[in-house]
């Protein structure tokens, strides 16, 4: 069992795989497999989110079973008593939809947040709260093109592109200064809700050796 995450471990980790796994489905234990599918094939970060039945014990199971040097998380979490009850099974990060009160409990808890933003302001506030990186949701509405243009005033805001991310989508986010993608329905299907398992595992190697292969862009005038 892995120990406490802390924010810059998180953020580390990130920049490092540029991937985060997003379980979501009808069944907490067909969750539970799809997150250890993804994770037995390389990603480390996965959050599973409070709307799929049974989460917390979804949660709790793959932490007992994690691959050594991954963590779980949940998503949706919207408020202090979401924190408490993630925290309890042995959550170790959360990441939220908006600007939610759950931030503020998080980090008075010292748990790291992707805190959920779409527009500037929001960007900024969320790092106000404490956030540990903005996950931009949803990033499709805008592509890569606007969350360069959000990313722009604030370089040293850490940016998750979330929502419609797929294959063949991630190189351009990472381009435009994604430190990480989200990654839902295009890596686990309706695995999360009893489906086939394989094609997950298939999945999961094509995003991590795309990710590991990738050359991030220089910037102008650079090298």
């Amino acid at each position: 069992m892995n120990t406490t995450l802390t924010s810059a471990a998180l953020l580390g980790g990130i920049r490092a795989t540029r991937l985060v796994a997003i379980v979501r489905g009808n069944d907490g234990g067909a969750a539970a497999r799809a997150a250890l599918a993804a994770l037995g094939e390389g990603f480390r970060f996965v959050e599973i989110a409070l709307t799929t039945p049974d989460a917390l014990g979804a949660i709790a199971a793959v932490r007992a079973t994690a691959p050594e040097g991954c963590y779980v998380g949940a998503g949706t979490v919207l408020t202090a008593h979401d924190v408490a009850d993630v925290a309890e099974a042995g959550g170790q990060f959360i990441v939220t939809p908006s600007l939610a009160s759950s931030i503020e409990e998080a980090v008075r808890l010292e748990m790291p947040v992707l805190a959920g933003a779409f527009t500037p302001s929001e960007s900024y506030e969320a790092m106000n709260r404490g956030a540990t990186a903005v996950k931009l949701f949803p990033a499709s509405v805008g592509g890569p093109g606007y969350l360069k243009a959000v990313r722009d005033p604030f370089p040293g805001i850490p940016f998750i592109a979330v929502g419609g991310v797929g294959l063949n989508e991630a190189e351009s986010y990472w381009d435009a200064g994604a430190v990480g993608v989200g990654l839902g329905g295009p890596l686990f299907g309706d695995a999360a809700s009893g489906g086939d398992l394989e094609p997950v595992r298939e999945r999961a190697r094509a995003f991590v050796e795309l990710a590991s292969g990738y050359a991030a862009v220089p910037a102008a005038g650079q090298p």
